[in-house]
Parts: structure tokens; C-alpha cells; sequence
């Protein structure tokens, strides 16, 4: 007798075990994976999310998508660089962005040029000015 799956939707045969929406939980032990559970980078990560005074460097310049501009929703810090292509650059200043899930996203797939980042995190956030209403 067949019956509708309720994780994948196909139809199977009773008793057939799905395994579609399993996720197999990779161990990670990685030089950079064991890195990032330290104090050194929970310590590193807050003084740049302070130095970017907690907004997405990316939202703040209105590019790739942004809807808010001064975003301080699920944030984290961003390696321009990444650990396993250069793990002695992990605690750069100029390796080291906040950024927005969404642009983090973007960033990990190479889709914000680096280029443009390191710029970002060379220099201060500019706050735009904000007009008054009467």
C-alpha cells in the first residue's frame, strides 16, 4: 500500500523510511573551527561590532539590497579573509567587518567584493544625517 510522505512529499511504499530532511551534523575540529570558540575572538568580535557601532557596514551604504540602512539585526563579524585561506590575518583589524546575516551571507559567497569590504572596514561608519520634521 502506498501513502504520501509527509517529509518529502513523494509517494512510497508503507514502512519505507525517508530520509529526506536528515541532516547529518558534521564534526567540526578545523584550526579555524577551534578558533572560533575562544575569548580571543569572542573578545575581537565585540571590539569590532563596537568599532562599527553595531550596524552592517553594508546597509549603512545602501548597496546590494538593502532595505534598512542602519541595521543592528543578527549581526556578526565577518572574515574579508578567510581563516583557511589565511589563519595569521584572524585577528586583523582590516580583516574584520560587521555585517548583517543577509550580507554576511553575500560575503561568504564571494558575491561583495572583497576589495570593497576592506575599504569598509579601513575606515569609520559615516552616519547620514537625519532631516527633521516639523
Amino acid at each position: 500500500m502506498l501513502k504520501a510522505c509527509s517529509k518529502c512529499g513523494k509517494i512510497h511504499e508503507r514502512g519505507y523510511k525517508c530520509t529526506a530532511g536528515i541532516v547529518v551534523k558534521q564534526e567540526r575540529n578545523s584550526q579555524a573551527d577551534k578558533f572560533r570558540n575562544t575569548s580571543a575572538w569572542r573578545q575581537k568580535s565585540e571590539d569590532i561590532k563596537k568599532r562599527d557601532m553595531h550596524l552592517c557596514r553594508i546597509c549603512l551604504t545602501r548597496q546590494y539590497n538593502t532595505i534598512l540602512q542602519y541595521n543592528a539585526h543578527k549581526l556578526s563579524v565577518h572574515h574579508i579573509v578567510p581563516l583557511n585561506e589565511y589563519f595569521d590575518m584572524r585577528l586583523e583589524d582590516d580583516n574584520l567587518i560587521t555585517l548583517c546575516s543577509y550580507h554576511h551571507e553575500l560575503a561568504e559567497h564571494n558575491r561583495i567584493p572583497r576589495r570593497l569590504l576592506r575599504d569598509l572596514a579601513r575606515t569609520p561608519p559615516v552616519l547620514s544625517p537625519t532631516k527633521a520634521v516639523l
